[in-house]
């Protein structure tokens, strides 16, 4: 493993992409408007990577997660400066009474709470807060995610009440969707306001930061390229870091947790615990990354799918599996072999 390695598109190179296995696996609630997750594995000399870009991200936008498919399976990643990192619960839309549940399951200290799944949700997201603080108790910390659903005069309004039911916000994350519009949100709140599709889908993540749209920065290390790249951005933003899930399996979520593994420094519980919205994993039971008192291990270095469980979730549909492997294909000649 190398701080100077070959560049990506060199690197893919080594990879037999015509092994990459499509997976389709439920979630145990709707989450982010799906309820089915999709991608694929890739296997490569140093372990599996995985790909798996939203249906709306276009192909240009899915190089980023290829890249970290491919420095996963062909390079590997920084050594790590810990050996564990501390875990958020993530809440998805759901009644107060199942949130609850969630949260005292978990062990977590730290619960993110989805709001705003519909224009008229703030009674639901009100009440779902209200039963998340009350799992969690009065030392633990709470944070939304809006999913930059809101406009500026909306999520000012939302905040505070949301602020006043959780008995103080850690921060809400993405509440609108320009640069322009969190820097707005942000002058008028008192909560932190953190960025998060304003880093990963931006062309240039460091505007955030100068723009003094946010206080805390998301890391998402699959769409942004890799745990390198992702670590460059993190440094450039120069903002408290949480290093977040994009829903992977257990073999994305790897290079997530290998990211929060090397940030020099992390203050904050990370959004890694996704694990829990599947209905299952391509890693074995004895494999796959368990909470232990709210943390997870850093793997160091990439996991490999259990044989059957790659069986038992290939994807159904033969038409998807071909609009997959046509999807890897635009995407892998987008890597250039200097890239």
């Amino acid at each position: 493993m190398t701080d100077q390695p070959e560049p990506i598109g060199a690197l893919a190179e080594k990879i037999d992409f015509s092994a990459a296995r499509v997976y389709a696996i439920p979630l145990r609630t709707r989450f982010r408007g799906i309820e089915l997750r999709e991608g694929m594995v890739i296997p490569g000399p140093l372990g599996w990577g995985e790909f798996c870009p939203f249906p709306e991200y276009g192909d240009a936008e899915a190089v980023g997660w290829l890249a970290t498919a491919v420095e996963q399976a062909a390079l590997g990643w920084p050594a790590p400066v810990r050996e564990r990192v501390p875990v958020n619960v993530t809440v998805p839309a759901v009644d107060p009474s199942r949130a609850r549940d969630i949260v005292a399951a978990s062990g977590c200290a730290t619960a993110k709470v989805k709001v705003a799944d519909h224009p008229d949700a703030l009674a639901e997201d009100l009440a779902r807060v209200r039963a998340v603080r009350e799992a969690l108790g009065p030392l633990g910390a709470v944070r939304v995610d809006a999913n930059a659903a809101w406009d500026v005069a909306t999520a000012v309004r939302h905040i505070e009440a949301l602020d006043e039911a959780a008995g103080g916000l850690q921060y809400v994350e993405q509440p609108c969707a320009e640069i322009r519009e969190l820097a707005q949100v942000r002058r008028q709140v008192r909560v932190p306001v953190a960025a998060d599709e304003s880093i990963r889908r931006a062309e240039d993540p460091g505007k955030v930061a100068l723009a003094g749209a946010a206080d805390i920065a998301v890391i998402k290390c699959t769409p942004l390229g890799g745990v390198r790249r992702a670590l460059r951005i993190a440094n450039e933003a120069g903002l408290p870091c949480v290093v977040s899930s994009a829903l992977e399996t257990g073999v994305g979520l790897a290079a997530q947790l290998a990211l929060a593994g090397a940030l020099p420094e992390l203050d904050m519980a990370c959004g890694l615990g996704t694990l829990a919205l599947f209905e299952g994993d391509l890693l074995a039971p004895e494999d796959t990354f368990r909470l232990v008192d709210g943390y997870l291990a850093v793997p160091r270095h990439a996991p490999t799918p259990d044989p059957e469980l790659l069986k038992r979730y290939a994807h159904p549909d033969p038409d998807r599996v071909v609009w997959w492997q046509e999807r890897l294909a635009r995407v892998r000649a987008l890597l250039r072999p200097t890239s």
